[in-house]
Parts: C-alpha cells; sequence; structure tokens
C-alpha cells in the first residue's frame, strides 16, 4: 500500500480512537474524524464506508497488530509463557489504545473479537489437555477465554500494577491451581 494512503488510514483511526476517548461512539460524527485527523470528509470516504465500517477495521487493525506482535521470527503463534510476555508488552506499550478498545462501553466489538482470538488459541491447548474431570473441553476454552480477557481488562483499567512477567506468571498459578482444584 502506498506509504501516503498507509499514513492517512493511521492518522483516521488515531482521530477515531482519541474521539472514541472523549465521547460515546454514538456521538461521533465523520466531520468529528475529519476535523481531529486534519483531513477532509472525502478522505475518509475514500478509506471507509461509514463510521462503523471505521470501527470494524480499527478493531480488526489493532488486534492484528497486537496478534503479529506476539508471533515469533518464524510465525510460530503456539500458546507459549514468551507469547504472553510479548503479548503482555506490546498492551503495555499501546495502553492508550487498547484501553480505549477494551473498555469504551457502548463498543463491545473489540472485546468479543478479542475473546474469539484467545479462545481459538486456548481451545488448541485445552485439546491437548487431560479433562478427567468432565468437564467439556468447549466449557473449558470458554470459560478460560473469557477469564483471560477479563483479566487483562482489569490490568489495563489498573494502570498495569504489575509487570508482563508478573501477570503471566500469575495467570500461570491461576490456571495451575484451577485445574488441580478439578
Amino acid at each position: 500500500m502506498d506509504r501516503r494512503i498507509e499514513r492517512s488510514r493511521q492518522m483516521i483511526m488515531q482521530a477515531f480512537i482519541e474521539l472514541l476517548e472523549e465521547q460515546d461512539f454514538e456521538k461521533i460524527t465523520i466531520q468529528g474524524i475529519a476535523d481531529r485527523a486534519n483531513v477532509n470528509r472525502g478522505t475518509i470516504y475514500l478509506h471507509f464506508t461509514d463510521k462503523y465500517d471505521l470501527l470494524e477495521q480499527s478493531v480488526e487493525t489493532y488486534l492484528m497488530m497486537l496478534v503479529d506482535s506476539c508471533l515469533q521470527e518464524e510465525g510460530a503463534a503456539e500458546l507459549s509463557r514468551d507469547l504472553l510476555i510479548r503479548a503482555f508488552t506490546y498492551l503495555k506499550e499501546h495502553a492508550s489504545i487498547y484501553r480505549v478498545l477494551m473498555t469504551n462501553k457502548g463498543i463491545p466489538t473489540f472485546r468479543h473479537r478479542m475473546t474469539q482470538i484467545i479462545k481459538g488459541n486456548i481451545t488448541v491447548v485445552v485439546n491437548y489437555m487431560n479433562l478427567e474431570t468432565g468437564i467439556h473441553r468447549d466449557v473449558m476454552a470458554q470459560f478460560l477465554s473469557i477469564s483471560v480477557t477479563g483479566l487483562i481488562e482489569w490490568w489495563i483499567v489498573e494502570s498495569m500494577p504489575y509487570t508482563p512477567e508478573e501477570m503471566v506468571e500469575q495467570m500461570t498459578k491461576i490456571l495451575e491451581a484451577r485445574l488441580q482444584l478439578w
């Protein structure tokens, strides 16, 4: 993609996120986004159909940036301690954006999509677990994915009171303790 086009898209998405931090989604207008991004309305419509399309594309873009930050150089996405530390580190470095996306009350889209991505990774792990407790694998995956998403949201909202390494260590301990209880 042409650098100017990519830069315009980034400026528009950044302006949109800034406005989401200040006001409800329903009150945001294309003109408000254009003013904040210092572009004209037509430029926004070259990239996005409307503010709903902008929301969807922003959610997908920021989720893919988070996912990409976790991948090892070889591209392996195996759920591991290192992957989780990279995820928490990336979230910490970009906390202002992810705080808005995860906590904006009128927009559950980001949180929902993030939970789906986490569930996909957790499902792979759960399928290899020895569940002698009678818990269905899909129920376990759903429970854990919602728990992890909620923990990430809490960590971001509370201004990251623990380092990424401490969060991964705590999550590991919780999961180990939880599995031993069952």
